[in-house]
C-alpha cells in the first residue's frame, strides 16, 4: 500500500470516528499529494510522497512558530497538532550518530577539504539521507566537519 493510500484509509476512518481535527490534517496530505502528482503529471513515487509530506510537515512547523512569536498560541497547537499527524508517516528520522557517519562518509568518499567543496559533500550525503533528516541538519554538519 502506498503512503498516498494509507493517508487514504485513514481519512475515512476519521471521518467515520468523527475526529475533525485528524480529517482536515489528512485531507490538506491528499490536496498536497494531488497537486504534486498534477505537477509532475505522473504518480509520484515512494520518495516523491515522502518529499511531499516533509515540505508540509516543515511548513507546519514554520507556521507554528510564527504564530507563538505572534502570541496566537491557539493556532500555534493546531498548527503543531497537524505537524504531529505528518509524522506519523514520515520515515524515522535518523539520530545524530548515524546522520554523523553518513557526512562523514560523504567528506571522505567527495575528497572534501574546505568549505568550497561543500556543494560535493552535500550532493552526495543528501541521495542517502533523502526523507530522514532535514537538509537543515545535514548543511550544519557539513559546515561542522569542513570548518
Amino acid at each position: 500500500m502506498s503512503l498516498g493510500e494509507q493517508i487514504q484509509a485513514d481519512a475515512n476512518s476519521a471521518a467515520k470516528a468523527r475526529d475533525k481535527q485528524r480529517l482536515s490534517a489528512l485531507r490538506m496530505l491528499l490536496d498536497a499529494l494531488s497537486k504534486e502528482a498534477k505537477q509532475q503529471r505522473a504518480e509520484l513515487d515512494e520518495q516523491g510522497e515522502i518529499a511531499v509530506l516533509n515540505r508540509e510537515r516543515k511548513r507546519r512547523v514554520e507556521a507554528a512558530e510564527a504564530f507563538r512569536k505572534g502570541g496566537r498560541e491557539d493556532a500555534a497547537e493546531a498548527e503543531q497538532a497537524e505537524a504531529a499527524v505528518i509524522d506519523a508517516y514520515l520515515p524515522e528520522q535518523l539520530s545524530d550518530s548515524d546522520l554523523r557517519a553518513i557526512v562523514e562518509g560523504a567528506v571522505g568518499e567527495s575528497g572534501a577539504s574546505s568549505m568550497q567543496d561543500m556543494g560535493k559533500v552535500m550532493s552526495a550525503a543528501m541521495p542517502k539521507v533523502a526523507g530522514r533528516a532535514d537538509g537543515k541538519r545535514v548543511n550544519e554538519l557539513v559546515r561542522e566537519l569542513l570548518g
